[in-house]
This record gives C-alpha cells, sequence and structure tokens, in this order.
C-alpha cells in the first residue's frame, strides 16, 4: 500500500470523517494517514483500542512514536493517559494494551536507525512558553534532537501563522481549528507541508491545540525506502 507516499507534496487528510479499519488484532483499528507497506509498513495513523484489547509482544525494528489522544493506553512499562507522549527506538519492545479503551497518534519506521532515546513524557505536566517571535503561540516541547522536534502548539484565536520549512512539517489537530491554503482544518485534520515548504495559517475563533513536528522530512525519503517494522501496533 502507498497512502501520501510522495513527501515532496502537500498532503491533508481529515481523519475524523474516515471509516474505522480493522487492524489483525481484534479490538483495534485504525485511520490511516500515511503509509508505505502493508502490515509491515513506514505508517502514521490514528488508532483505537476498545476496552480489554490489546497487541502480542513484539520489537519495533524501526522505532514507535506515539501521542495518546484520549483514554489510557497500556504497556509494562506504565500507564499512559491523554497527553502522554512515548518514543519507543528501535530496537525497543513492549506489549502495547489497553483496559479502559484508548485512541493514539502512532508513527512507525520513522527513526534514525541509530536512534536509542526512550522518551515517556506526560504533556500535561509541562508549562507551555511562548514561541520566540512567532506572537500569539504557546509551545510544550516534547523532544528535540539535531534530526527533528516535537511539540504541541497552542494558537490564540485569529493568531496568523507563518513559518519556513527547510525541513517540512507534519500537524494534528487536537483541539479547535484553523484554515491553510483555502482549506479549513479541525480536530484530528492531519497536514504535512515538505522540506522547503512554508506554512500559512489563521487560527480559528476558538484557536487551536495541535501536535507538531518539523524537521524530520528533509531526509525521509532515504528512510522511508527502507521501511520495514515488524512492530504489530501500526
Amino acid at each position: 500500500m502507498e497512502l501520501n507516499a510522495d513527501f515532496t507534496r502537500r498532503a491533508a487528510v481529515h481523519a475524523a470523517r474516515l471509516d474505522w479499519v480493522a487492524s489483525p488484532m481484534p479490538g483495534v483499528e485504525r485511520r490511516m494517514l500515511d503509509r508505505i507497506g502493508g502490515e509491515v509498513a513506514r505508517a502514521t495513523s490514528i488508532v483505537r483500542y476498545a476496552p480489554g484489547s490489546r497487541f502480542s509482544p513484539h520489537v519495533h525494528g524501526g522505532g514507535e512514536e506515539f501521542l495518546v489522544l484520549e483514554g489510557t493506553f497500556q504497556d509494562e512499562h506504565g500507564d499512559f493517559p491523554a497527553g502522554s507522549y512515548v518514543r519507543n527506538p528501535p530496537t525497543s519492545s513492549h506489549t502495547p494494551a489497553s483496559a479502559p479503551g484508548c485512541t493514539i497518534l502512532v508513527k512507525l519506521w520513522q527513526f534514525d536507525p541509530a536512534d536509542r532515546t526512550q522518551v515517556r513524557l506526560d504533556s500535561g505536566g509541562v508549562a507551555p512558553v511562548p514561541a520566540p517571535g512567532r506572537p500569539g503561540v504557546e509551545l510544550v516541547p516534547l523532544f528535540r534532537d539535531a534530526r527533528e522536534e516535537v511539540r504541541l502548539e497552542r494558537w490564540a484565536p485569529g493568531a496568523e501563522v507563518a513559518l519556513d520549512l527547510p525541513g517540512g512539517l507534519e500537524l494534528l489537530v487536537l483541539e479547535g481549528g484553523f484554515e491553510e491554503g483555502g482549506e479549513a482544518f479541525g480536530p484530528w485534520s492531519w497536514l504535512r507541508l515538505p522540506a522547503g515548504g512554508r506554512l500559512v495559517a489563521e487560527a480559528g475563533p476558538e484557536g487551536a491545540r495541535l501536535w507538531v513536528k518539523s524537521g524530520h522530512l528533509k531526509d525521509v525519503l532515504g528512510l522511508a525506502a527502507s521501511s520495514h517494522d515488524p512492530a504489530a501496533s501500526s
């Protein structure tokens, strides 16, 4: 399968409008945002766990990154409520489950192969800070290295957001919305802009809260070409 697999072009998906698609594991469904491959894939998805569902133990050969959107995600490392941000680097393993049910944004096989940095962060405990040079924007940092930056952003109502993107950008609306390129984005809308592009957007009357990743698309073609992750939580 190839879905939004041309990383040189703008891509947008309004995931709240999509049907849920069953995964190989009972009780686990997904809405796909981008994908290269079948069940073994470089993938970005919104994944929903029904109460009591679980996956078999597995190793993430290419790493896994996720943000808990609703409910509580669980594995042998603990319980991760909504707002939790987790990075399981290449070669890491776990047994994901959710007794109460949960929904997560998950990205597979998108790490530098040498990355071994583990992150388990409750973003609710991190105070937002003003974004330098960006009026009306506050940030909650989640992760940063030489390759990429991951953060939560809050845009004030009506804020005009303009940002050059030498390494590209990807975002998911968590609350509120914005307009970009003549298109309206609401909760669970996803936008990806290529390296060298520019974001020009205006927050809606309620403002917007977003998950944002930037910088990672400048070398994405090489990583995508070798995308084969045996992770079962795709």
